[in-house]
């Protein structure tokens, strides 16, 4: 059965546990959660350690992502940090018919196999019809929204400069030490600024980046990684295949978080002819890419204007060139 999160468990201030698909970008999320009063643990365990608990709970038939997500949870649960009385877990759901959907069933058998079947699983969706609904979970609000996606944007932005820049860096270590100073100061002010100060800080750190000192810039073959989300951007996932390019002297280039989600909002615009879709649906989909790509425009601008990085195409023009 579905234990729902109450509004009495955010005032008891519990402990909601999320899954980490995207380092970089989820460091971003935990002060975001926290300012509206929800103590969201991003969780950090990497490693074999999460493979193997995953696999006491999931078939190995299942999708590799669902092994990692549901063992990095009952990793945490069963390692003694937490008190289970008051905790609770989070996981997002789209309303496909793909694993993003169906996580959140797995998850709550393992909670039932492992004898822990009380603590909740709240779904982070937009979807609806799924009977989710939890009383004491509400994080669609205008202004969080916009928050949110400053941490997307942003997080992409400083994925892209460093991976661009790392290979060439003449000195060892000088981007991974540019990377954490600017994302603490990502992680300071993202809370409390306005649309000009969070633009400031891209243009801030896109002018860091590209003062970094550099050795034979642009002199290796460029990586292009692509595939399924969680496996795109996790180290464990994906065997530190970023790492692994640049060992082996190339330059790694991995596409957006962002690029992801305006990805699935093309699908309504995209299968109107194939399936058949409404045209209110294609026209809020259509509307919301702009919105989206019009707050991602001023960073574009930026790029564009350096001599080392390069601005993000439309979604519909990486549509054309598919």
């Amino acid at each position: 059965d579905r234990v729902e999160f109450t509004k009495e468990m955010k005032k008891e201030g519990y402990t909601i546990l999320a899954p980490n698909m995207a380092p970089i970008h989820f460091r971003l999320f935990e002060n975001l959660f926290a300012s509206y009063g929800y103590n969201v643990e991003i969780l950090q365990t990497r490693g074999r350690q999460i493979v193997d608990e995953g696999l006491k709970y999931v078939h190995n038939d299942t999708c590799y992502p669902a092994l990692l997500t549901i063992g990095q949870m009952m990793d945490a649960l069963h390692s003694g940090k937490y008190d289970l009385h008051k905790t609770a877990l989070i996981i997002t759901q789209t309303g496909g018919g793909c694993r993003a959907t169906n996580y959140i069933a797995l998850i709550r058998k393992a909670l039932k196999d492992s004898g822990h079947p009380e603590v909740p699983v709240i779904s982070l969706t937009a979807a609806s019809g799924l009977d989710e609904d939890n009383s004491g979970f509400n994080i669609f609000k205008p202004a969080l929204l916009i928050k949110a996606l400053y941490a997307l944007l942003y997080g992409d932005l400083i994925m892209q400069l460093l991976y661009r820049v790392r290979p060439y860096e003449t000195r060892p270590g000088s981007a991974d030490e540019l990377y954490e100073r600017m994302m603490a100061q990502a992680k300071a002010t993202l809370l409390h600024t306005s649309r000009s100060g969070f633009y400031q800080l891209c243009q801030k750190t896109v002018d860091a980046f590209e003062a970094l000192p550099l050795t034979n810039d642009r002199s290796k073959p460029r990586v292009g990684v692509v595939g399924e989300i969680l496996v795109k951007f996790h180290p464990t996932a994906n065997n530190k295949v970023v790492r692994v390019i640049e060992q082996e002297g190339c330059e790694a280039n991995v596409p957006g978080l962002v690029d992801f989600f305006l990805f699935g909002m093309t699908n309504a615009i995209n299968m109107k002819d194939e399936l058949g879709t409404k045209a209110t649906s294609r026209f809020t989909h259509r509307t919301g890419i702009k919105a989206i790509e019009a707050f991602r425009e001023p960073i574009n601008k930026m790029l564009q204007k350096s001599t080392r990085f390069e601005p993000y195409p439309s979604v519909f023009e990486l549509a054309e060139k598919a």
